[in-house]
């Protein structure tokens, strides 16, 4: 069963007044689900043709069985080390959620960006151990915040975001982007179907309007209800 939340307007610099954001709860999402039908119920008689459907990149993950319980995994010395240096909302603050980063990534390529940040934070800059691991850290999110039964997930990212925003537009002709949004004022699409202006669609989601809580509003939909261009779409679409 899923329940729109009241709408609220998008106002942010960039984007024109008209855009409004409809979060969306659905029933929990579980490995094998078909997410795709899930999102449709849960969308039916509330998105149309025009509109953007965006959809959490955890929930795609899970979905997906992209996700391992904190458990299964034996951090070692270097990750409680590391662990114990990062920030308390960084996504690897968390043993486990660093020892996957080090066996994904490799011992070495760690070790190098750890003496980055060493030589970055002496020069009054900070930053260069996420920039060395570029995506081998941005693929992994901690378990601190995700709600039940997931609480101590660590997730990944989800495999085919493109291709899952591909096959929801196809099954229902609505938009539909795959979205990696925070509290902390940032949102980037992972993947989306055809004509959907992905910046557009970052700045309308910087709020999180998705929650970062239990919520289980894993959906929101981008309304454009004003006249003139609708600037989720990309121009000549």
């Amino acid at each position: 069963m899923s329940v729109a939340t009241r709408p609220f307007a998008v106002v942010r610099e960039g984007l024109p007044p008209g855009l409004v954001a409809i979060p969306v709860r659905t029933a929990l999402v579980r490995p094998n689900d078909d997410l795709v039908q899930i999102v449709a119920d849960a969308v039916r008689g509330i998105a149309r043709a025009g509109d953007v459907v965006a959809v959490s990149e955890t929930a795609v993950a899970i979905a997906e069985g992209e996700f391992v319980p904190a458990e299964y995994v034996r951090p070692s010395r270097l990750a409680y080390a590391l662990s114990r240096r990062a920030g308390a909302l960084a996504t690897v603050n968390q043993p486990e959620s660093m020892e996957l980063v080090i066996d994904r990534a490799g011992i070495w390529r760690v070790v190098r960006a750890t003496a980055a940040h060493v030589l970055g934070r002496l020069r009054g800059r900070r930053g260069a151990f996420y920039e060395v691991m570029g995506d081998a850290i941005t693929a992994i999110d901690g378990y601190t915040g995700t709600m039940p039964p997931y609480e101590r997930a660590i997730v990944f990212a989800p495999r085919d975001p493109h291709g899952f925003s591909s096959e929801f537009r196809k099954r229902t002709g609505i938009a539909c982007a795959v979205v990696d949004a925070n509290d902390l004022q940032k949102a980037k699409v992972l993947g989306a179907s055809s004509g959907v202006d992905c910046a557009a669609v970052e700045r309308a989601l910087l709020d999180n309007p998705h929650g970062n809580g239990d919520e289980q509003t894993p959906v929101v939909v981008l309304k454009w209800r004003a006249r003139g261009p609708n600037p989720l779409e990309e121009p000549g679409t």
